[in-house]
């Protein structure tokens, strides 16, 4: 099982969105036999609480559930739990990498436009504070869709 965490700042913008959308690309690739996937926040101040309401709103304006999510921290115990670890931003990637230090496990920080060609934008912007939930939204769409045919065809799996 290939384990997927999709983190952020406060988990109720872009790691809920990025977690309901992989996990509509994969549930559509009949692929939730192979991947799983969640989603966390570096900070600690939303724990507990469901999406932002516009996320949830462009998720469903979208097909998109994001029923069942709940905002949770990042754990120390993640870096045993996953084998990628998605940060949003430059800020988050540092946060995790800093958490996890270097860790013995096998596993792949990185950013979600990382895995994107020539990407418009290195970062995801933090729709919390700019308000473009829309931007936000196409920019972890086509990262997740990308970081899907990535781990497709890194784990020979279709």
């Amino acid at each position: 099982m290939i384990r997927v965490l999709f983190a952020c700042l406060g988990n109720i913008c872009r790691s809920p969105m990025a977690e309901a959308i992989f996990l509509d690309l994969i549930k559509k690739d009949r692929l939730t036999e192979y991947i799983t996937v969640d989603s966390a926040g570096t900070g600690s101040w939303h724990m507990g609480e469901e999406p932002h309401q516009e996320t949830k709103e462009i998720l469903t304006n979208n097909n998109i559930s994001w029923k069942g999510l709940v905002a949770r921290q990042v754990d120390a115990s993640d870096v045993n739990q996953f084998d990628y670890i998605i940060a949003m931003d430059d800020q988050n990637k540092h946060d995790l990498l800093q958490l996890f230090g270097a860790s013995q496990q096998p596993i792949i920080i990185a950013k979600l436009m990382d895995f994107v060609n020539q990407p418009e934008k290195s970062n995801i912007p933090d729709p919390y504070y700019t308000g473009n939930f829309s931007d936000t939204y196409q920019l972890v769409l086509e990262g997740c869709q990308q970081l899907l045919q990535f781990i497709k065809e890194k784990h020979s799996i279709s």
